[in-house]
């Protein structure tokens, strides 16, 4: 049986691309390695954990004797490497976390994976998640390409850029099968709500202030995570090796009309008066180095691989508005703190 290694699969991205394939391919065995920080959440994926192709595994990349072991225990025949620290205000407050998880992580991953594949790479590969932020800032025109420059301007965006580099020198200098794909702001079920839509959401849900960074005019592309999902899928069986392609959603807004998009359906849902939630809305300070637009050209993609969003904003927030609506009691566990005691719940008390 096929053996892959799926790094941060209990956050909110991972969650859906563990699920993807552990559903959809029953005869490959999906191991997912998480440290479970604040992000990290086992509920997300609780209806999957008894699966017979499913081992979940607790740990921290940046654990390189750990990692080591596991990969000579398990033996991967490939790796999809999401486990990263993103939030960008917090790479701001403590930019050396970000280096440790998303730089030093990345290489002992690619340094346990040359090491156990021993130079022979026939039918292995190693899958690197990145983000549109390593490419920089866009004016009102155009569209980030793969063949963008990087740029970044955030010690998050910085660190991503790094990672991308330390894989493509391991497929340059030794040969390692690679691929990176680049993607957009993803939304959807299960992200933390330190993220603007389901903070706004429970927000919005709790009349709390929504606050606004400058005057809400910063740009960003958002990608359904189950597109996203699919699109790693497609990319990891089909795209070609030592290629990057970028991921978007199609779908360009600016803050501002983002957040009203919310507040409007919010104040549907809830049975409010149009414009009420809007009344939330506070202004803050804008965050330093706040980079004005991202925009995906997923044309590459597109064109090799066949793939497409298969949902535009208005329906997309529906859903995800629905989800978090429905899973209140998701959303108080994740807001308490008692997300965390899952894990010893359900493996380290059995």
């Amino acid at each position: 049986m096929k053996k892959i290694l799926i790094t941060g699969g209990a956050g909110f991205i991972g969650s859906h691309v563990v699920r993807l394939f552990v559903t959809t391919y029953p005869d490959v065995h999906i191991f997912n390695l998480d440290k479970l920080t604040y992000a990290g959440n086992l509920e997300n994926i609780s209806d999957i954990e008894s699966a017979a192709n499913y081992t979940f595994l607790k740990g921290d990349i940046v654990d390189g004797p750990y990692i080591q072991s596991i990969f000579e225990e398990h033996q991967f025949d490939s790796v999809i490497h999401l486990a990263a620290e993103s939030h960008v205000d917090r790479s701001i407050s403590n930019p050396l976390e970000f280096v440790m998880t998303n730089v030093v992580g990345t290489v002992n991953l690619l340094n346990a994976a040359k090491h156990i594949w021993k130079d022979n790479f026939e039918n292995k590969l190693f899958y690197h998640v990145s983000t549109d932020e390593v490419y920089g800032s866009l004016g009102e025109e155009g569209m980030f390409l793969e063949s963008t420059a990087y740029d970044p301007h955030s010690p998050y965006s910085a660190s991503k850029a790094s990672s991308d580099h330390f894989v493509r020198a391991y497929s340059d200098t030794y040969g390692m099968p690679i691929v990176i794909s680049n993607c957009s702001n993803n939304y959807g079920p299960n992200q933390f709500p330190e993220k603007l839509i389901p903070l706004f959401i429970n927000n919005i849900r709790s009349n709390k202030p929504l606050p606004v960074y400058g005057k809400g005019e910063n740009i960003r592309d958002w990608l359904f995570v189950v597109d996203h999902a699919r699109a790693i899928d497609v990319i990891f069986h089909n795209g070609r090796q030592g290629e990057t392609y970028n991921i978007g959603g199609e779908n360009e807004w600016t803050n501002i009309d983002l957040i009203q998009v919310i507040c409007k359906a919010m104040d549907k849902k809830l049975g409010r008066e149009t414009g009420e939630s809007e009344k939330l809305i506070t202004y803050v300070t804008d965050r330093a180095g706040h980079d004005l637009r991202y925009a995906i050209d997923s044309n590459k993609l597109m064109t090799e691989l066949d793939w497409k969003p298969s949902l535009q904003f208005e329906e997309g927030i529906e859903k995800t508005i629905n989800w978090y609506m429905d899973n209140e009691e998701w959303m108080k566990n994740i807001t308490s703190g008692d997300y965390q005691k899952y894990y010893s719940d359900m493996y380290q008390d059995r």
